[in-house]
C-alpha cells in the first residue's frame, strides 16, 4: 500500500507544536478554511510564555460568528494593536537566546493586509517553514473542494482524501473520540492519528510550561534544534 498520507485541519495561528507533528506526518496538507469558526478556540488565538507562565493572545476578529466560516471571519489589526504584541514578545521573550532572529519573521505577518482569518493563520504556518528553510504541499479546502462542503464530517475527509489521490488519512488525536477506524476503511482509506512526544527544551526556569504556541520553540531553539522537536512524533 501507497504509504503516503494527507491531513486536514483547520488553520490556527502560530500553532503549537502538535499542529506541525501533524503536517510533517503529511505529504498533502489541507488547512480547512470553509468549515464553521470556532470561539474562543485556536485559529485567531495562542498561548506565549509571560513570567514563567502560560499567557493568551487573541488576533482581534470583526464580528466573529460560529455561524461563519472561518474563511468570512476578517481580522480587525490596526497598528495599537501590532505595537502591544510586538511589547509583550519583547517583555516575554528579549532573553530568550533566538529573540533577535525570530521576532523578525514572527512581526512580518502583519505586513500584509490579510482579507480573512484563514490566510493571517495560514501565513503565520507558513512563515515558520520559512524561516526554518523547510518546504511543505499544502493547499485549502475552499480552492481544492469546495464541492465536498455539507458532507458528513467523515464522509468529507475521505472524499478529500480519495480526490488527491491518496489511500491514508491522519488525523489529530483529538479525532479519536469522533472518527473510526472501520468506517473509513470500509471506504477505503486507512485512518491514523498522529501522537506527539513529550517535548521539553530549555525556557528561563526549570519548570517547563507546555503547549505553547510556535514562537516560544523558535525563541529557545536554533532552527536545526526546532527542526529535530518536528520530528518527535509516532502515528497510531
Amino acid at each position: 500500500m501507497n504509504e503516503h498520507k494527507i491531513a486536514v485541519m483547520q488553520p490556527y495561528i502560530f500553532p503549537y507544536l502538535g499542529y506541525f507533528h501533524l503536517i510533517q506526518s503529511s505529504e498533502l496538507f489541507i488547512f480547512y478554511d470553509d468549515v464553521n469558526y470556532i470561539k474562543r478556540g485556536w485559529i485567531n488565538r495562542n498561548k506565549v510564555l509571560c513570567n514563567g507562565k502560560e499567557l493568551l493572545f487573541t488576533i482581534p476578529v470583526q464580528k466573529a460568528s460560529m455561524n461563519k466560516l472561518i474563511m468570512e471571519i476578517s481580522p480587525l489589526i490596526e497598528k495599537a494593536w501590532i505595537d502591544k504584541f510586538y511589547n509583550q514578545l519583547y517583555h516575554s521573550y528579549r532573553k530568550a537566546p533566538y529573540f533577535d532572529e525570530a521576532i523578525e519573521p514572527i512581526m512580518s505577518i502583519f505586513d500584509t493586509k490579510h482579507n480573512t482569518i484563514s490566510d493571517l493563520a495560514i501565513e503565520s504556518i507558513t512563515t515558520i517553514y520559512s524561516y526554518l528553510g523547510i518546504n511543505f504541499k499544502y493547499n485549502k479546502s475552499s480552492i481544492c473542494s469546495p464541492e465536498t462542503r455539507g458532507m458528513d464530517k467523515a464522509d468529507r475527509l475521505i472524499e478529500i482524501t480519495k480526490k488527491h489521490g491518496f489511500e491514508n488519512y491522519v488525523n489529530a488525536p483529538g479525532g479519536k473520540q469522533i472518527y473510526s477506524k472501520d468506517y473509513f476503511a470500509s471506504k477505503g482509506v486507512n485512518l491514523s492519528f498522529i501522537k506527539s512526544s513529550n517535548v521539553s527544551y530549555s525556557q528561563y526556569s526549570e519548570k517547563f510550561v507546555d503547549g505553547l504556541s510556535v514562537i516560544d520553540v523558535i525563541m529557545f531553539n536554533s532552527k536545526e534544534e526546532t527542526k529535530k522537536l518536528l520530528s518527535f512524533y509516532t502515528i497510531e
